[in-house]
């Protein structure tokens, strides 16, 4: 896998980060993880086809409304005016309001371009023509480019890159360490790699391995500290949602047992690394299922509930 660099110079303004002088708002949406597993469902069964795209340091491509000054970057100070300062009109690394400016500069440029929102995500855009129909799925500077033609893909690659500096990675492989792998009848997703990462940082690679990822006899008083496993969960693992959930329970003040209920977890997720969550081209109807206990934890009369969607005979939602 290619390892990308970058140096970015990072601001310094003499007014210091205060809320309601040097920014207001900072909010910037990002694609939810369903919505991208929903995509890939939905160009499964259509046979759609999946490119994907990266903005070269997108946070440079914000615009700014606040007035913010910062001083000469060392090594670019200008001759017989070294006392004055910069005024920023554009975005850099290091502002708080840099992912939300990026954001709207985006935002403004694609749907300037025909393309309107998704009414369930922020970060989602379609555009419809007579020739093709074209989705944009934009995770800050990820992007993936789905489309019924490659005309219509091409021409949307061809904008974006006409605006910002893109880099093209032709079909879709990894997204947002999901590894991408398409048959001519199915799409799977996976994440091989990163679970190797997690047992690695937790040294769980020479333990014994289990069959199932949850003990459910373990009488759980506290939790512990889950959220690397809790990435995997939320992308595509559905079968340790149930434990990562129980576990997250008790993260203010965990104990030995929950530590041991981890290590279950982790030798789980070595015996089923390369597990895949599949999507094929039938069926083309989407399910949902939800259950409930009945108060399950007597000390203190709590249910757990959970539910799950599918689509194209794979997972896109799922909680427990």
């Amino acid at each position: 896998m290619e390892e990308k660099y970058s140096l970015n110079r990072i601001q310094f303004p003499y007014c210091p980060h205060r809320e309601g002088i040097v920014y207001f708002d900072t909010y910037a949406p990002v694609a939810r993880i369903s919505s991208i597993r929903t995509l890939i469902a939905i160009s499964t069964l259509k046979g759609l086809y999946i490119h994907q795209m990266d903005v070269k340091t997108a946070f440079l491509n914000g615009y700014l409304n606040e007035e913010i000054y910062m001083e000469q970057p060392e090594g670019f100070v200008m001759h017989r005016q070294e006392n004055k300062v910069c005024r920023l009109v554009k975005s850099l690394y290091g502002l708080k309001q840099a992912p939300k400016q990026w954001h709207e500069r985006f935002d403004t440029t694609v749907t300037s371009f025909g393309f309107i929102h998704n009414g369930g995500d922020r970060c989602i855009y379609s555009k419809c023509t007579k020739e093709s129909t074209v989705v944009i799925c934009l995770y800050v500077d990820d992007m993936l480019i789905i489309g019924t033609s490659l005309v219509g893909i091409l021409e949307t690659k061809n904008y974006l890159s006409s605006n910002f500096k893109m880099k093209d990675l032709g079909e879709v492989d990894t997204i947002l360490g999901i590894k991408v792998k398409r048959s001519e009848s199915q799409i799977s997703l996976s994440q091989t790699h990163y679970i190797e990462k997690i047992l690695t940082k937790f040294q769980h690679l020479n333990i014994k391995e289990f069959n199932s990822p949850f003990d459910s006899m373990a009488q759980l008083e506290y939790a512990s500290t889950i959220g690397c496993m809790m990435y995997a969960m939320y992308c595509t693992r559905t079968d340790i949602a149930f434990a990562v959930g129980k576990l997250s329970q008790f993260t203010c003040n965990p104990g030995s047992d929950h530590w041991k209920a981890i290590g279950r977890v982790l030798r789980y997720l070595k015996r089923t690394r390369d597990l895949e969550l599949t999507y094929n081209t039938h069926p083309g109807i989407l399910e949902g299922y939800s259950d409930a206990s009945w108060i399950d934890n007597s000390s203190d009369s709590k249910s757990t509930s959970g539910w799950i969607f599918t689509l194209a005979g794979g997972a896109i939602s799922w909680a427990s």
